[in-house]
C-alpha cells in the first residue's frame, strides 16, 4: 500500500542524479508557447485544485503561460485522449491522479494504453483519503455504518470520482474488509459525486482530504475517517479508519504530470526539473500543507518505475474482488 512520505528526492539531488545543471539552466528547453494543462475531471475536485496550484507556481517561477482545461468524463479518458493525440512538443500536458494509469483495468475498451501511449514527466504529490457520509444519517463510526449496511445493503451506495480513481480503489478495499458488496456509482469527477452525497442521494464517498474536507468542515457532509495510519495533520480531529472501526483501510492518492509519447528528452528533462522546483517551493511556502498534500519529487524514470509497481498493486486488489471492467 502507498503510505504518506516526505520528499523522496530533493530537486538538487534529482538533478545531480541526472548529471544536469540546476533547473534555471534548463529553461531554454521549456515550451515557448502557451501550455494546455488538461485535467480529466470536473473543476473543483482535488486533482483540479492541485493542478491549478502547480500551474500558478510554474507561471510565477518560469514565466510560463499555462491554461488549465477541465475535460471530464469516461473515467478520465476523455481528457487523456486529448493529450494522447496532441503534438509531443510539451505544449499539451496531462495532470491527473493514479486514475489515469488504471484505464486498462477498469474499462473494457480503453481508448489508449496509459503506460505506453504517454510520457511520464513528474510525480508531484501524495495525499491521504477521507471517508465522508451524507449529513442526514445518524452514524458516527465505520463500525456503525458497516453494521447497518449488512442489514440493509440496498440502502447504501458509494460515489466515486471515476472507476480506477483512488477513491474507487479505496472503496473496493472498504467493501473487501467489511465483507460487503455495496454499489459504487462513478461520476464525472469529485465535485458532482460530493454534491450528491451532501444531498443524500448517495450515502458515502472516499476521496482525497483536500477535496472533501471543506464540505465536511462546513457541515455539508460528515467526516468518518482518514484512510491513513495516523491522523492527518490538516484535520487532526478526524479519526483514522482503524480508530473508526476498520483496521487495514489505508490508502493514499498520488498525482502526476504526463505528456504524449515520443516527447523530446530535453523537453521532458526541463519540465521534470521545473515541476520538481515548483513543488519544492510550494512545500516550503506551506501551500501544499494547507491542502493536505505531501510533496514528491524524482526523475521521469523513477515515475515510470513507480507506475508499474502501482498498477500491479491495484490490479491485484481488483482481481481479489472479481472486479469486471465496464
Amino acid at each position: 500500500m502507498i503510505h504518506r512520505r516526505d520528499f523522496l528526492i530533493a530537486t538538487t539531488a534529482t538533478l545531480g542524479t541526472l548529471g544536469l545543471a540546476p533547473a534555471v539552466a534548463q529553461t531554454d528547453a521549456l515550451p515557448k508557447r502557451p501550455i494546455r494543462l488538461v485535467v480529466p475531471f470536473a473543476a473543483g475536485g482535488g486533482v483540479d485544485v492541485f493542478a491549478r496550484l502547480l500551474a500558478e507556481k510554474l507561471k510565477e517561477k518560469y514565466g510560463l503561460t499555462i491554461v488549465v482545461e477541465n475535460r471530464g468524463g469516461a473515467n478520465g479518458s476523455i481528457g487523456g485522449s486529448a493529450v494522447r493525440s496532441a503534438e509531443p512538443d510539451g505544449t499539451t500536458l496531462l495532470f491527473s491522479a493514479m486514475t489515469h494509469t488504471m484505464a486498462k483495468q477498469v474499462m473494457k475498451s480503453p481508448p489508449y494504453d496509459p503506460v505506453t501511449d504517454f510520457t511520464p514527466i513528474a510525480r508531484v504529490g501524495e495525499a491521504p483519503m477521507l471517508l465522508v457520509m451524507a449529513p442526514g444519517l445518524p452514524f458516527k463510526t465505520i463500525t456503525e455504518v458497516v453494521a447497518d449496511a449488512k442489514k440493509q445493503p440496498d440502502k447504501w451506495t458509494f460515489a466515486t470520482a471515476a472507476l480506477g480513481a483512488p477513491g474507487h480503489l479505496a472503496t473496493v478495499l472498504f467493501n473487501k474488509l467489511a465483507g460487503l458488496n455495496l454499489t459504487i456509482a462513478p461520476y464525472r469527477g469529485t465535485a458532482p459525486g460530493l454534491t450528491d452525497v451532501a444531498a443524500g442521494h448517495v450515502q458515502l464517498m472516499i476521496d482525497p482530504v483536500l477535496a472533501l474536507l471543506p464540505m465536511a468542515r462546513g457541515g455539508n457532509v460528515k467526516a468518518l475517517a482518514v484512510t491513513a495510519k495516523t491522523r492527518a495533520a490538516l484535520a487532526p480531529e478526524i479519526p483514522t479508519a482503524a480508530e473508526s472501526g476498520m483496521p487495514g483501510l489505508e490508502y493514499a492518492t498520488w498525482y502526476g504530470v504526463w505528456g504524449p509519447k515520443d516527447m523530446p528528452a530535453a523537453t521532458v528533462t526541463a519540465l521534470n526539473a521545473a515541476c520538481n522546483a515548483a513543488i519544492k517551493d510550494l512545500a516550503a511556502s506551506g501551500k501544499l500543507a494547507e491542502f493536505g498534500i505531501d510533496p514528491v519529487s524524482g526523475t521521469p524514470q523513477e515515475f515510470a518505475d513507480f507506475i508499474v509497481k502501482d498498477v500491479k498493486r491495484n490490479s491485484e486488489l481488483l482481481k481479489s474482488v472479481n472486479f469486471e471492467p465496464v
